[in-house]
């Protein structure tokens, strides 16, 4: 089909649907059978570390309707991917291994779907696994899901293969038996097992419809048409209330047509999207009642993923959902991540620019094609747009919109780096900056006090992919080191020191004496300066030069080069002489007292910084989790419960136990823990690990 013909195909057949599940679940298998199921000489993709990372988008027809599959990896890391593969698809396809079932990632994502009703039906794989059973895998799926999965077809299982499908609705049989799909008509014993299965699914069918007598003709023993049941089950599904179960089988292509036969009929068509979009005015956001699929319309495209190569430059892929998206064209480039969230992002900082729209494609099987223009529902790749980022609106330029932006899980795992050479020095933040804008699940920061490069990352693998990206795609080597934790220092005792700073050399000498007095405060507290003294002992105008000196001495430290904080230090006395005396002299008594201070035993200590933690997993895993946390010497401030029954553990956790965490959670909860993290305050350190940091610092 003819570029052209795709840019007036009309929105009633467009179908933009996105392939989720696990890492295991056969989807990209699956993917690859789609693709090949209508272009019988497609090799696959060649699989590697960032194509199982990244989204991958290909168009193919199933009759006259177009199908744009987007396949959105299974490990956890690559979050924003998925998502850019929810932003971009009107319905989702989840894809289930029935030896392994659902796991938790995948159940949260079902249900953050289901928040924003978002169509949904389910490819079970794995049948031929001699560990799997489709009737276990579907009770267990209703079990979380509830009783609105139901399965369109049921297989025809021969030994552990499977050869086939029975259809519910039409009663027949899809056959492949013979290495190419057949249908016909179902046996006695097939009809025996169809309608095992079928009453279920009428009966859910019926439950969803909006046909208010329909059940009662079902219950009157009236002999519903076919034509009935499929009116009412394409309307269930497209609304986000009934969600079918075709079995497939990736490896012989058993379900795939009945999939596509699913997807064109009853999944909707891109009119039906559901989008929120505003409009910033004044520095505040405005919602905004917006056409959605109006090809005449004024134009909201939104950039649900970026990339760049050395050859290629930077490319984005968007997604059209009104108006026409036309090469050439000046548009506006807008986001507004920070109005959003109420947090400044600086790698995607708030702008409204004007671009003009590079050469574009759409993604065919195997290979890309040319396009001038792009209508509602389409899905193209654009190059040369400079200005424009991952999450960014592409609107016109005399009605600026603004696609509200999806929200994304914070990167949780720190990784520290530093630029392996000189060379590799000057073109790290570069490489940094544009990771950054493309990746809208990483965070790049530098620690002001460790000086350390921070990436935060959703993981190991991600941050492995990162690591790698940076070497291969932008010529930087990096080497990681451990994170360092910004410590303070404090007394936790009351001292009492003299400082002096006197030097006679000939001529104009320096001379200055000072007492002090240091007692701890509160954590938080800060520090105070008190002036304790009489007589003129010190002159007035060198009060303040003692201060300065000793504020000075608390941002270098005194114990382990950590600033100080925490205490209040009062002059008491002191000695002056009238020529020799100055403020310099003065700060350097007063650094001179606190160090003296500071230097007797006992009487400081180190603080490490708290993190205010919240987990929250599944009930069966809390018991693990409160006893990690008391090994990482956190203290268990509470726990609750929310809607869907997860346990909730709030609990003060000291930072240098956090460095690995989004790993052990993942490990310790099966993949069903998520957690949060924001800064606390200080806490004194324990005498051992603050000895190690001592004799670190001295070494």
């Amino acid at each position: 089909m003819s570029s052209q013909a795709n840019i007036t195909q009309a929105v009633s057949e467009i179908r933009n649907v996105v392939l989720v599940g696990s890492a295991g679940s056969g989807k990209t298998t699956l993917y690859e059978h789609l693709l090949k199921s209508r272009q019988p000489a497609y090799r696959g993709e060649k699989m590697d570390p960032e194509r199982s990372a990244a989204l991958t988008v290909a168009s193919i027809k199933v009759g006259s309707v177009t199908v744009t599959l987007l396949d959105a990896p299974g490990h956890p890391d690559f979050v924003g991917e998925l998502r850019a593969g929810l932003r971009g698809a009107d319905g989702a396809i989840f894809v289930i291994s029935a030896a392994d079932g659902v796991d938790a990632a995948t159940e949260a994502l079902w249900h953050e779907c289901a928040a924003v009703g978002m169509p949904r039906g389910i490819a079970m794989t794995k049948l031929d696994d001699g560990r799997s059973d489709f009737d276990q895998a579907l009770a267990s799926i209703q079990d979380l899901w509830g009783q609105a999965v139901q399965p369109a077809y049921a297989p025809i299982k021969v030994g552990e293969a499977i050869t086939g499908n029975l259809s519910l609705v039409s009663q027949s049989v899809h056959d492949y038996a013979s290495g190419t799909r057949t249908r016909r008509p179902a046996t006695v014993d097939e009809l025996s097992t169809i309608e095992e299965y079928r009453s279920s699914l009428i009966e859910g069918i019926i439950e969803e419809s909006e046909d208010a007598g329909l059940m009662d003709r079902y219950l009157e023993g009236d002999v519903l048409k076919e034509e009935e049941l499929v009116e009412d089950l394409t309307k269930a599904i497209y609304t986000g209330r009934f969600f079918p179960v075709v079995p497939v089988n990736s490896l012989n292509g058993v379900g795939t047509e009945e999939l596509l036969t699913v997807i064109k009929n009853a999944f909707p068509n891109p009119s039906r999207h559901h989008l929120q979009v505003s409009r910033v005015k004044s520095g505040q956001i405005e919602t905004v009642i917006a056409e959605i699929g109006d090809p005449d319309g004024p134009l909201i495209a939104e950039v649900i993923r970026t990339t760049s190569d050395q050859f290629a430059g930077r490319g984005a892929l968007v997604r059209v959902f009104n108006g026409r998206l036309q090469v050439d064209a000046p548009v506006t480039v807008s986001g507004y991540r920070s109005l959003f969230s109420g947090r400044e992002d600086p790698a995607h900082p708030d702008h409204s620019d004007t671009d003009k729209v590079g050469p574009m494609s759409v993604a065919g099987v195997g290979e890309s094609k040319p396009t001038p223009e792009a209508g509602p529902g389409q899905i193209v790749f654009v190059t040369k747009m400079t200005k424009a980022d991952t999450s960014d609106t592409l609107s016109d330029k005399d009605n600026p919109l603004l696609v509200n932006p999806w929200h994304l899980p914070e990167p949780l795992l720190p990784v520290a780096i530093k630029a392996a050479s000189r060379n590799d020095e000057d073109k790290l933040p570069v490489a940094l900056n544009r990771l950054a804008a493309e990746d809208t699940t990483v965070r790049v920061e530098t620690d002001p006090e460790t000086k350390q490069t921070i990436l935060w990352t959703m993981g190991q693998a991600h941050a492995d992919l990162l690591l790698a990206r940076l070497k291969d795609r932008y010529g930087v080597n990096v080497v990681s080191e451990p994170i360092r934790v910004a410590l303070r220092e404090t007394f936790i005792a009351p001292a009492k020191a003299d400082g002096a700073h006197v030097k006679q050399s000939g001529g104009h000498g320096q001379y200055a004496k000072c007492t002090i007095e240091v007692e701890p405060l509160e954590r938080g507290a800060g520090f105070e300066f008190v002036d304790k003294i009489v007589g003129g002992v010190v002159p007035r105008q060198f009060i303040p030069s003692v201060e300065k000196g000793i504020r000075a001495q608390l941002e270098k430290g005194v114990v382990a080069g950590y600033p100080m904080v925490d205490i209040r230090v009062s002059l008491v006395f002191g000695k002056y002489h009238p020529v020799d005396s100055s403020d310099m002299a003065f700060q350097m008594a007063g650094a001179q007292a606190l160090r003296e201070a500071a230097a007797k035993p006992g009487v400081t200590a180190l603080l490490e910084p708290i993190d205010e933690v919240t987990v929250t997993v599944d009930e069966q895993y809390m018991g693990q989790i409160m006893t990690d946390v008391s090994g990482r010497r956190g203290q268990l401030v509470g726990t609750d419960a929310d809607e869907a029954h997860h346990a909730i553990i709030h609990a003060l956790i000291p930072q240098s136990e956090l460095s690995q965490y989004a790993i052990d959670l993942r490990g310790l909860a099966r993949g069903s823990g998520s957690f949060t993290r924001s800064f606390h305050g200080y806490e004194v350190m324990p005498s051992q690990l603050a000895q190690a940091v001592l004799t670190s610092s001295k070494a």
